[in-house]
């Protein structure tokens, strides 16, 4: 991964998934069974670069979601924040 990335998992904004097991935003920001399409939509939403990895978050390792890795500077909580709000508009 290069300076200037940060990964994003599908866990992150899963309404179903308590801080515990990898939610990552307020219950209010989540959405129910978030799939890899959905942060990429979200993403192209918000104008920012990313690209796709067969790669799985290390606690949910049998689930294979996937993984993106987004062109982001500031910090990893802003990117996550901004993504979810962009989910939001499609709960």
């Amino acid at each position: 991964m290069a300076q200037g990335e940060s990964i994003l998992y599908p866990c992150y904004f899963n309404a179903g998934y308590s801080r515990m097991e990898g939610r990552r935003v307020r219950k209010s920001l989540a959405i129910k069974a978030p799939v890899i399409t959905d942060l990429e939509r979200a993403l192209k939403r918000a104008g920012i670069k990313y690209r796709t990895e067969e790669r799985h978050h290390p606690a949910h390792w049998a689930r294979r979601e996937g993984r993106i890795v987004a062109e982001w500077t500031e910090g990893k909580e802003a990117l996550i924040k901004k993504v979810a709000q962009k989910l939001e508009i499609h709960k």
